[in-house]
């Protein structure tokens, strides 16, 4: 595998290992210059903007167009950084379903064997905290997810029915109510803050994506562009909800290109930094 992709921001231009790319952003650094909690999200698109599309009535996937190794390198070393991972009951349905594997996958993929060490050198629990975001509450929680003195959280609303709430709390850490009809984001991120997590990564799709935006709370946002276009009518996009007013924006914070991915069509890595918040 070709290791080197090119930094065309910031300047000057050079060429860079992909191997610990991400590492060197020090996204725990980031957190403690700002002296609050980082919470930041990753996405890989195609030109056309397809996150996912519909692989079963009801189900979708990332598009086997743009899956790709050197991107699941990238998303690994943002999760190895990691105090918690937020997710969905979508994702722990497919995980007891065998159709989805473990978000940090660096213990059982000999390729990604430096980042356990990478994590474990710096005193950090073997597995980042899960919270998971749902209203209904209609997942399982397998006990492959709790290894690793790994806690699962479960965030969802006030009104939620009080027989899910009880059965769930029967099988993870703690449910927590931060919204009263829908989860709201301001809310999540002081529950969060208040149970002492520090780097916070987004793994969900883009209703939760929406739901940090609205309410202010991401610092920054990792995308990578696939050089493809793929179409299909059923399928996702990065932010799904409500229009924003007036729209959250972004200052660009890193470019690289990696003109080795799918056998030479290359594809760009792109960190953004959140700068104004916006309502909904």
């Amino acid at each position: 595998m070709e290791e080197n992709v090119f930094q065309l921001y910031p300047s000057p231009a050079s060429a860079l290992s992909l191997t610990g790319l991400y590492l060197t952003h020090d996204l725990r650094r980031a957190q403690n210059e700002l002296g609050r909690i980082y919470i930041l999200a990753n996405f890989i698109s195609s030109l056309d903007g397809r996150i996912s599309i519909e692989s079963a009535p009801g189900q979708e996937k990332i598009p086997d167009q743009i899956a790709n190794p050197r991107d699941w390198r990238l998303f690994q070393e943002l999760a190895v950084q990691a105090d918690l991972v937020i997710t969905s009951g979508r994702y722990l349905r497919e995980f007891a379903g065998g159709e989805a594997q473990d978000i940090l996958r660096v213990y059982d993929d000999p390729d990604l064997a430096d980042l356990k060490h990478w994590r474990l050198e710096r005193g950090l629990k073997p597995y980042p905290d899960l919270a998971v975001i749902s209203k209904s509450m209609a997942f399982p929680v397998p006990d492959e997810l709790r290894r690793g003195d790994r806690k699962v959280l479960v965030f969802t609303t006030r009104n939620a029915d009080r027989l899910q709430v009880a059965n769930m709390e029967n099988q993870v850490d703690q449910v927590i109510a931060v919204g009263d009809e829908t989860v709201d984001g301001s809310v999540l991120k002081k529950s969060l803050t208040t149970l002492g997590y520090g780097v916070v990564y987004s793994a969900a799709g883009p209703r939760v994506h929406h739901l940090l935006l609205s309410a202010g709370v991401l610092d920054r946002l990792y995308l990578t562009l696939a050089n493809k276009i793929i179409g299909g009518e059923q399928y996702s996009s990065i932010v799904e909800g409500p229009l924003l007013h007036p729209g959250a924006a972004f200052r660009l914070h890193a470019l690289y290109y990696d003109a080795a991915a799918f056998d030479g069509e290359g594809q760009f890595f792109v960190s953004y930094d959140v700068t104004s918040s916006t309502e909904s």
